[in-house]
């Protein structure tokens, strides 16, 4: 049984999950309505992401006997000032959500719950890829913000879109 307290966090973070997905949602959709298809699919496929991390914690609370919270989150930030500024939310967001995991790692190894630390481990192992992933394309989106193009290049060059899913991952809810 995980520890209370983790439970708690683990719901709060399943919260935040939402959120990202929200905020890379509205991001996508900028990037979108400005004709930057590159961009945009990157960012849809962001959201899809981190839906599936908030249905991994919710799979793992009822694996777990725990009953999920599915609560609200606040609306996404929607206006941006060019076409950098959502890499830049998108790279703040990643840098947050890894303090958030490493926090529930933390409560889970001071609580004793060697079952939840390792739950976390995935994730945390998620985040350094996420971080560096968002650091790369922050650098390219100020190098070429006047030429979007290359960066839509360099996406369609790195990121060509869907790659096989991680056999490592945690179950997905519903999945």
């Amino acid at each position: 049984m995980p520890a209370e307290q983790f439970v708690s966090e683990l719901n709060d973070q399943i919260g935040r999950e939402f959120g990202a997905h929200q905020q890379y949602l509205a991001v996508a959709v900028c990037y979108d309505a400005l004709t930057l298809p590159q961009l945009a699919a990157f960012f849809y496929r962001q959201a899809i992401e981190e839906r599936g991390h908030a249905m991994m914690m919710v799979q793992y609370l009822l694996d777990a006997g725990e009953q999920p919270a599915i609560p609200g989150v606040a609306a996404p930030t929607t206006e941006f000032a060019d076409v950098v500024e959502p890499v830049r939310v998108a790279l703040e967001q990643e840098k947050r959500v890894t303090d958030q995991i490493s926090g529930l790692a933390a409560i889970a190894n001071e609580a004793n719950d060697y079952v939840s630390a390792q739950f976390t481990q995935w994730f945390l192992k998620e985040q350094v890829e996420e971080v560096a992933t968002m650091s790369d394309l922050l650098t390219v989106c100020e190098r070429s913000k006047d030429r979007p193009s290359e960066i839509e290049d360099y996406l369609a060059r790195e990121h060509p879109g869907e790659e096989g899913g991680d056999p490592t991952s945690p179950p997905v809810a519903g999945g």
